[in-house]
């Protein structure tokens, strides 16, 4: 195990989890944090043996977003804060936009609650499993300041009505809500969202890394295209795919009824 202040990580076959670790201040997504996440993404991308990630965090908060303390503290900058507000907003969509660009599916293991950034967060990963008590919103409405750049995130993963409903109204969304419009995957007994997360990651450590890194990009990329042009751009990818030594190998395997060994490539 490696201890940071603010994260944790932990290895297990296959798989890394990553702790948020500033239950005193509701984990929140500080400058520190940002920086440790992206450090700790920035390791765990080379590593062939790390084939899933998880985030969780300790505390009954997932992470409430933005340190909004260290960001009105800049208030008495000569620009009021300008220049600091587009440098920390910028650092965390680099963030987020990370979560995308992993070759590693990112899992959220959701317990307690998830506000503005927080909720951000948990809509970036790939896959979100969020105990029956976790609960989810983007309050900022209710403050002056609109949840702009968690929106992109979110609106990327939910329906549009619901995501104005939630950006508009700012009310917190409940676990099984959350699940019934798609922000969640699963929704299981409180205090076991790590558990079901830690499941999935060794389902997912089970497959060949090529193949899931291979349509993990493909499916973000295509996701923004037009229709015709997403099924030139898949086709391609899936004949290339077609001709990794780890698509033969699983196809043999499935024809000689073994189990496959992948190879990576």
């Amino acid at each position: 195990m490696t201890i940071n202040p603010l994260l944790l990580e932990t290895e297990r076959h296959g798989y890394a989890v990553l702790t948020l670790n500033r239950p005193e201040k509701r984990n929140p997504l500080s400058e520190d944090m940002i920086a440790a996440l992206m450090n700790a993404f920035a390791r765990i991308e080379k590593r062939k043996d790390i084939r899933a990630i998880i985030l969780a965090a300790n505390g009954p908060v997932f992470s409430a977003g933005h340190d909004l303390k260290e960001m009105s503290a800049h208030r008495q900058d000569p620009d009021r804060g300008r220049a600091y507000f587009v440098d920390i907003l910028a650092r965390c969509a680099t963030m987020m936009q990370k979560i995308i660009s992993l070759p590693q599916p990112v899992i959220a293991a959701v317990e307690g609650v998830a506000t503005a950034a927080g909720c951000q967060l948990v809509a970036s990963c790939d896959l979100a499993v969020a105990g029956e008590e976790a609960r989810f919103a983007t309050p900022g409405v209710h403050i002056g300041l609109f949840c702009s750049t968690p929106m992109v995130a979110l609106s990327r993963t939910v329906s549009r009505k619901h995501a104005m409903e939630m950006l508009l109204l700012g009310d917190t969304v409940r676990a099984e809500d959350a699940l019934r419009i798609g922000l969640v995957n699963r929704v299981v007994t409180e205090g076991e969202a790590l558990a079901h997360a830690e499941v999935m990651a060794r389902m997912i450590a089970s497959k060949s890394p090529l193949t899931v890194s291979i349509g993990k990009r493909a499916f973000y990329e295509q996701a923004e295209m037009k229709l015709t042009e997403a099924y030139l751009y898949a086709s391609e990818v899936m004949v290339n795919n077609m001709l990794a030594r780890d698509a033969e190998e699983g196809i043999n395997a499935f024809i000689e009824k073994r189990d496959p060994q992948w190879s990576g490539s």
